[in-house]
């Protein structure tokens, strides 16, 4: 199956009171950092909590009642398996979902609710996806592709009608890739719509494949995926939706995940909302444009993501930001001393968030103690301040590794 128009008006026909709303979002910080004027489309507000559900459930309503009442069996890093469980769902038919052991476990526990039986296997996408295999020719299941299906793809790729429905002067696009299926639905029907808007793929630099792909003509297999970015982790991207990628997307993007750390944080703090880091790769790209006053809309794909993580996230995005660091010193073994360096803090406006007073570390009484104090600051000029200030009054301060002393 191609992806044509009239395939794009039929998936948004079934679509149409199935998926939420998620009407884009001016982001007046975002656009004053990056000189455009950036609208976010938050997927991450969807019924299944991604865009996923949007192709899963155009998909099963393409099966025929023979291929359903076989049953479903999809691979998924966690959106699409939600997807495929609620479609299924309403389709009143079996769905077996195959994850990596890796997935965060609030996108495991969704997809169980929505009554989906699950099976854990190995630590990628990639290997879910051979197990995945293994079972459909087991059992006699449908496989219902994540991304590498054209009618896949064409329900994901709607998302362009409520950017244009929204923004009709839209000049940029970003949008998340991993396997390659909704960029390249998005894509398409936006070259359908309006050629001259640019589409802008955007992936971590630690799985790469589409950008190794387009360099090499056709789908290659990475040796290994290393990203924060779980939704996108994938190895190989698809065949069936490569040549759409090659023919409508502009350009490719690579975002390290200390980006999406930043990114994370940026979008708690402006915007009050939980973006997984595969959502937040268009935010982060926002850095890498080289253009200035356009209308760029970001593709926020989803927001499943465990609360572990995004305390994580939040934490490395403060240490990132001198926000929050921690100094050793060491110290006279006399009375007061630790009293001083406090007071040295109070008065460069520091907070202590914690400290650790260690009297056994030498036998040299001029500096016997050890002391390691983790602050809030306001940012890296704040933190030289402080620090500046303690060497002023003859302390040695050294910085650590924050991450291992907050945790």
């Amino acid at each position: 199956m191609a992806m044509t128009l009239e395939d794009f008006k039929a998936a948004r026909r079934v679509l149409d009171g199935v998926i939420s709303p998620t009407h884009l979002v001016h982001s007046p910080a975002f656009s004053k950092a990056s000189g455009n004027h950036v609208y976010l489309k938050p997927e991450n507000l969807q019924i299944t909590g991604a865009y996923k559900i949007r192709g899963a459930t155009y998909k099963v309503s393409t099966l025929t009642e023979e291929q359903r009442a076989k049953g479903l069996i999809t691979a998924s890093a966690g959106n699409h398996a939600q997807g495929v469980a609620m479609a299924a769902q309403k389709a009143g038919c079996r769905a077996v979902i195959v994850m990596p052991t890796t997935t965060p476990l609030v996108k495991v526990n969704n997809t169980k609710a929505l009554g989906a039986e699950v099976v854990l296997f190995g630590g990628t996408f990639d290997d879910a996806a051979a197990k995945a295999h293994e079972l459909e020719a087991e059992q006699g299941l449908t496989y219902i592709p994540p991304f590498n299906d054209a009618t896949v793809a064409t329900g994901q790729g709607t998302i362009a009608y409520e950017i244009f429905s929204d923004l009709p002067d839209v000049d940029v696009i970003l949008v998340p890739i991993g396997g390659g299926g909704l960029c390249a639905g998005v894509a398409t029907l936006t070259k359908l719509l309006n050629p001259n808007v640019q589409v802008i793929g955007v992936e971590p630099s630690g799985a790469a494949s589409m950008k190794a792909a387009l360099k090499a003509g056709k789908p290659v297999t990475l040796e290994s995926v290393d990203t924060i970015a779980d939704g996108v982790a994938v190895k190989t991207v698809g065949d069936v939706v490569f040549p759409y990628i090659q023919k409508y997307v502009d350009d490719i993007i690579t975002i390290d995940d200390s980006e999406l750390v930043d990114a994370f944080l940026d979008m708690m703090e402006k915007h009050k909302m939980v973006v997984e880091n595969a959502g937040l790769l268009p935010i982060a790209a926002l850095n890498h444009l080289g253009c200035k006053d356009k209308n760029v809309a970001c593709v926020l794909s989803g927001g499943n993501m465990d609360v572990i993580t995004m305390s994580s996230l939040v934490q490395h995005g403060l240490i990132n930001r001198g926000r929050i660091f921690t100094f050793s010193v060491l110290l006279p073994d006399r009375p007061g001393e630790l009293l001083r360096v406090a007071e040295i803090i109070a008065r460069e406006k520091g907070n202590v968030v914690k400290l650790d007073h260690n009297q056994f570390v030498s036998i040299n009484r001029q500096s016997a103690v050890e002391l390691k104090v983790t602050l809030e600051a306001f940012g890296h000029e704040h933190k030289e301040a402080i620090l500046t200030a303690l060497q002023r009054e003859g302390y040695q301060a050294h910085i650590v590794n924050t991450a291992d002393f907050v945790y």
